[in-house]
């Protein structure tokens, strides 16, 4: 597996539709983070740019999880793969409770 970053224009982020579709967008995120296939989620300060970071087989695959996304007619996704994805949640280990 390895690692994409998703750089997404938002196109028309104030329309009615788009803030309708607003919840539905965030469990569609906190679902695919929990399953491990985000790893991160970002919104600009003026809230035209997402960055997504996905670990996932290909590009293309990549570009299928986004058109999965509530918001994908409102998006202009370009991914990129990524050498390496480095954060501090990385450096955790994980603690089980058995």
């Amino acid at each position: 597996m390895n690692h994409f970053i998703a750089d997404i224009d938002l196109i028309s982020p104030y329309s009615e539709d788009f803030v309708t579709l607003i919840p539905f967008q965030r469990q569609k995120i906190d679902t695919m983070m929990g399953d491990g296939v985000i790893v991160s989620y970002s919104l600009s300060l003026d809230r035209s740019k997402l960055w997504v970071t996905f670990i996932a087989e290909s590009e293309e695959e990549v570009y299928n999880l986004i058109g999965t996304f509530p918001l994908i007619e409102f998006m202009e996704p370009t991914v990129y793969e990524l050498a390496f994805h480095n954060s501090i949640s990385n450096n955790f280990p994980v603690i089980s409770l058995n």
